[in-house]
């Protein structure tokens, strides 16, 4: 009875201290604030154009308008990668050689001077836009080419064209499908690759081309419905075609009232996506993301405001190595030759500190010696405990 009292009372102890653990971990995660903020420490950028076609002016436009926001906003070329037809600027029809703009004002020239294409003209593939997603490359791909993100990555990822329902046109020549986008997805998740994932499409049916997405951390935007048209803003007499998209147009009108240091967030942008503005119904898809949409910042995508993780350390590092216990600066020509002294003396002992050590800092051990009738009485002790183990056994 009194055993099974005692065994009781040991039950009870562990599970009282793994209750008060559990409690301990929540309410470290609850403080933690990891709900509203990202946790992010690097933003990417992967902006596709995948027309081609003097016709199709308006989907390079819409590519490079973006390119430009989030260029001005902080991400640097290094961590944006670019895929366009790059047939535009130069096209002979073009009336402004070398220009793309996207306003029939032509204020701003999209392609100008700074302007840095990771992938052009039939490098736009869907095996290139795959195999950078997945970074399935061999190890003569340039690292320019490459989407180098980790776990801490937040990734912007816009795509333009013309698609229809669960597919998008890449160079009126081969298709890419919802289906492929999603698994790629999967592979990034699997291996890493992402923190958080900001997907936005403007073309025909872009809503289909997120619904089968089953990675977590991912927000999704499309500029139209099912069985809906992407449209046109406007157009430019000068030029001829359409310069820009509606729905690029009123996101980037919004961005424009935006910089690096913003707090606006999502949801405000989102309020922009009406029917009047559109002409379509995009769509948000939210369900795969962890945080709220008026908590997210518009920066934490589109710009490149980095979390820096800090060590808390009670002593200045550099103080402490550059003076002495009092407070002195050390001298780096005294403390050379001070070093240089040391050296020289513990590579140059005595002659018998090298074998035996210093007599005044290492204590010696002295062996007892043992008589040899001492030697007999140990003797026969040892005789008789194996034979009274020798009767126990038997």
């Amino acid at each position: 009875m009194r055993s099974s009292t005692f065994f009781y009372i040991i039950i009870s102890y562990v599970l009282l201290g793994l209750v008060t653990a559990d409690e301990e971990t929540n309410s470290e995660f609850e403080n933690s604030g990891f709900t509203g903020s990202s946790t992010h420490t690097n933003n990417w950028a992967v902006l596709v154009s995948t027309s081609r076609f003097w016709f199709n002016y308006r989907h390079m436009a819409n590519v490079l308008s973006l390119y430009r926001t989030v260029k001005r906003l902080g991400i640097p070329d290094s961590q944006i990668i670019l895929m366009l037809s790059d047939d535009i600027a130069c096209n002979p029809r073009n009336a402004f050689p070398g220009t793309v703009f996207n306003n029939q004002d032509q204020a701003i020239d999209l392609y100008g001077d700074s302007i840095e294409v990771d992938y052009r003209g039939y490098e736009v593939t869907v095996e290139n836009f795959i195999r950078l997603l997945t970074d399935r490359w061999d190890e003569n791909q340039p690292r320019s080419k490459r989407l180098l993100t980790d776990e801490n990555s937040n990734i912007f990822i816009y795509l333009t064209g013309h698609g229809g329902n669960e597919f998008l046109k890449f160079q009126d020549a081969e298709e890419i499908s919802a289906y492929d986008i999603a698994n790629a997805f999967e592979q990034m998740y699997e291996k890493k690759r992402y923190n958080e994932i900001f997907f936005m499409i403007d073309t025909c049916q872009a809503n289909t081309m997120y619904e089968h997405f089953y990675s977590p951390n991912i927000l999704s935007v499309g500029s139209s419905a099912i069985e809906e048209s992407s449209y046109s803003h406007h157009s430019d007499m000068d030029i001829g075609v359409a310069v820009i998209d509606r729905f690029t147009y009123y996101t980037l009108e919004f961005l424009e009232k935006i910089k690096k240091n913003s707090k606006l967030t999502m949801d405000k942008l989102f309020d922009e996506y009406t029917f009047e503005n559109v002409h379509s119904n995009p769509g948000i898809e939210t369900k795969l993301f962890n945080r709220p949409m008026n908590e997210t910042l518009l920066t934490d995508f589109f710009g490149n405001v980095q979390n820096v993780h800090v060590d808390e350390v009670e002593d200045d590092i550099l103080y402490v190595a550059n003076h002495d216990k009092n407070g002195i600066l050390h001298d780096p020509v005294d403390d050379a030759t001070e070093q240089n002294e040391e050296a020289y003396a513990s590579t140059a002992p005595t002659d018998r500190s090298l074998l035996f050590g210093s007599a005044d800092t290492e204590e010696r051990t002295t062996l007892t010696k043992i008589t040899p009738k001492q030697t007999k009485i140990f003797g026969g002790i040892t005789v008789l405990v194996l034979i009274g183990l020798w009767f126990v056994g038997k």
